[in-house]
């Protein structure tokens, strides 16, 4: 967490992080470029401009597509909560080398005719009647132009100033570049007559993708206990809840609620939501006395939900007892930051 707006917040682990990223990145170029020159010889050569262009555009895609993985992989296990962590270093890493691979592509392909480079982009031939006639650069444009919009407004600043709930919408457009590309890439790359591997790597994205999704939107739908609304709400023994852990409970059409057990035999209910990018507080842990949130390690009180000074983030609070080994949960919420009597669990040793 950091209280002031810096233009990185780099610590030892990001410097380690970003040097392992770009060395990956350079090694990948390297590599593609190698192989690729293998590969391809005699009469099917390629030049050397046109097998860097691929090689930017290639590790472009797949850098969006283990973007896409992480946070569901985040979610089915917590050992990949590290990469979730450092998603947005990773993002904007991404959209430099998409960035380098339109602006190679727009040189090689496009800037050499009567009219300007942009212009040729939008004003390529072709129509909607089959994908091999689809216009595929405007695609690709547009995909540029979304990750634009999320890598500039990727700084904290944005979030806070924005607000969590518009900025975490505004960032959903992330899936809005990834249709694009791949339009961008079937109706384009996957049209010539030596595609490779191309094909494979599209549908192995895409089935990914949609199956990591799948299986952790069912994962928290298991989660969440839709319990009926009442005045009190058993929602289960405290024996269920693992130490400085908690359990996500659903209470009618409510908003879900973190349960958390710590200290052994202390129970403690907030929202599940994070106030900095709307986070599942649930899926974190009790650290230094303060939940914390798994995404960005962004921390509140048990007792009261607010955030540890110098920060001021507040959360809603609920109240919470314990009758013999169950838990009682009063499922309305209390204004955020809001002290309340945290349960004490009974006869505990």
């Amino acid at each position: 967490m950091s209280h002031d707006y810096v233009p990185v917040q780099w610590n030892r682990k990001k410097v380690i992080y970003d040097i392992s990223l770009w060395g990956g990145i350079a090694l990948y170029i390297a590599c593609f470029m190698i192989v690729s020159s293998i590969l391809l010889a005699g009469d099917e050569a390629l030049s050397p401009m046109i097998l860097l262009i691929r090689a930017f555009a290639t590790c472009a895609f797949l850098m969006l597509t283990i973007i896409l993985c992480i946070g569901p992989m985040a979610r089915l296990d917590e050992r990949f909560l590290p990469l979730l962590y450092n998603r947005r270093h990773f993002g904007v890493s991404m959209f430099v080398v998409a960035l380098t691979h339109a602006i190679l592509a727009t040189i090689w392909y496009h800037g050499f005719g009567v009219v300007s480079p942009i212009e040729s982009i939008f004003a390529s031939p072709g129509d909607l009647t089959s994908i091999s006639n689809i216009p595929f650069q405007p695609f690709g444009a547009g995909a540029l132009l979304v990750l634009l919009l999320l890598a500039s407004t990727s700084h904290d600043f944005w979030n806070a100033n924005l607000g969590p709930l518009l900025w975490k919408s505004l960032h959903m457009g992330v899936y809005l570049a990834y249709g694009l590309l791949i339009v961008h890439v079937a109706a384009g790359a996957m049209q010539e007559d030596n595609t490779g591997m191309l094909p494979l790597l599209v549908l192995g994205s895409v089935v990914l993708v949609g199956s990591l999704h799948l299986t952790a939107a069912l994962k928290v739908r298991s989660i969440d206990s839709g319990i009926a609304a009442g005045e009190w709400v058993d929602v289960g023994t405290w024996q269920e809840i693992e130490n400085d852990r908690a359990i996500v409970v659903t209470i009618g059409a409510a908003e879900r609620i973190a349960v958390y057990r710590y200290d052994e035999s202390r129970i403690a209910a907030v929202g599940n939501v994070c106030k900095h990018q709307a986070g599942p507080l649930g899926e974190g842990k009790v650290i230094d006395g303060c939940i914390t949130c798994p995404w960005h390690g962004f921390q509140y009180r048990p007792e009261d939900g607010c955030s540890p000074p110098p920060f001021t983030e507040k959360i809603p609070t609920y109240r919470a007892r314990v009758e013999g080994d169950r838990i009682l949960i009063h499922p309305t919420p209390l204004p955020d930051g809001t002290p309340r009597d945290v349960a004490m669990i009974g006869g505990y040793s």
